[in-house]
């Protein structure tokens, strides 16, 4: 059942760009830091014959979702086969590249403050990796993004998605409300964060860093909205087909979104300080700073 407040035009914000390397256009910054999703209906990223046949899930380790790369550090994680790194880093560093060049574009005033740039390349079904994980990591229900071993203290999730499925399948989303209403929604049936069980957490070696009462709240958030069968199914919700071919860009600690169909996609993350926000009072952060009158962070 889908709250009539959500429309596509009140969901999302639909961009022209087509080439990765454009001139500077219309910034669109404003849009996504309300929390829409800007969509890039012709954006596509061309694989080359060799990067098609990459295009497989044997080509991603068992014990891995997906396959991972740290621009900055050269790092590639999650390739089955070693003759095949050289390739899959190669496309990976290009979509990073190409990505740089879609903020310089639309996001300038993100261009010298995004940082630890992490991209993935998925070429499993949705539908296979959900029906075999645990509801927690089902990502296939609604949620809003949460690192559960990386606290981030409130920065912003970045992510740039793109469609390259070479059959022409959709990926399919829904969409949620706004993150004010999801806050103010959940909020009230949070568990309290215990400064002990962060210190404690980050000791045994859980966490990397000790989980602040923002990060505690963001992962009680994801798992109260992922528990909650009614919410998925009854929820204010909007159904998204981004065709092959298309690219699309949200905030996803912001945007309760769930992946509900679609194979072969590249996805580019990025974070943000809040403070280089254009409008900081939109975040999370501050949203749930706002709802308890205190600082979380």
């Amino acid at each position: 059942m889908s709250d009539m407040s959500i429309s596509l035009n009140t969901a999302t914000l639909t961009h022209p760009l087509s080439q990765w390397g454009a001139e500077r256009a219309e910034s669109v910054v404003g849009e996504l830091e309300r929390g829409k999703v800007i969509c890039l209906p012709h954006l596509a990223f061309a694989l080359t014959e060799q990067e098609q046949t990459l295009l497989d899930p044997a080509v991603v380790d068992p014990k891995r979702k997906n396959i991972s790369y740290q621009p900055l550090k050269d790092k590639l994680t999650g390739v089955a086969a070693a003759e095949q790194e050289p390739a899959v880093r190669a496309l990976l560093k290009r979509h990073y590249q190409s990505s740089l060049q879609l903020i310089a574009a639309i996001l300038p005033e993100y261009e010298q403050v995004l940082h630890t740039p992490t991209n993935s390349l998925r070429v499993h079904p949705v539908k296979a990796w959900s029906k075999s994980t645990s509801w927690r990591k089902d990502d296939s229900r609604l949620h809003v993004d949460a690192f559960p071993s990386r606290p981030n203290y409130g920065e912003r999730i970045l992510r740039i998605f793109t469609n390259i499925h070479p059959g022409g399948e959709s990926r399919n989303w829904r969409v949620g409300e706004t993150f004010p209403s999801l806050a103010a929604r959940f909020l009230p049936r949070l568990k309290s964060y215990s400064p002990l069980s962060s210190w404690l957490q980050n000791a045994v070696g859980i966490t990397k860093s000790r989980r602040s009462h923002y990060d505690h709240l963001m992962l009680q958030m994801h798992d109260a909205m992922k528990a909650d069968a009614d919410y998925q199914k009854q929820g204010p919700q909007l159904a998204i087909d981004f065709p092959t071919g298309s690219s699309w860009i949200c905030f996803s600690d912001q945007t309760p979104h769930a992946a509900m169909g679609g194979q072969f996609m590249l996805e580019q993350t990025f974070l943000l300080p809040v403070d280089a926000m254009q409008n900081p009072q939109h975040s999370p952060l501050r949203v749930l700073e706002g709802l308890l009158g205190k600082p979380l962070i």
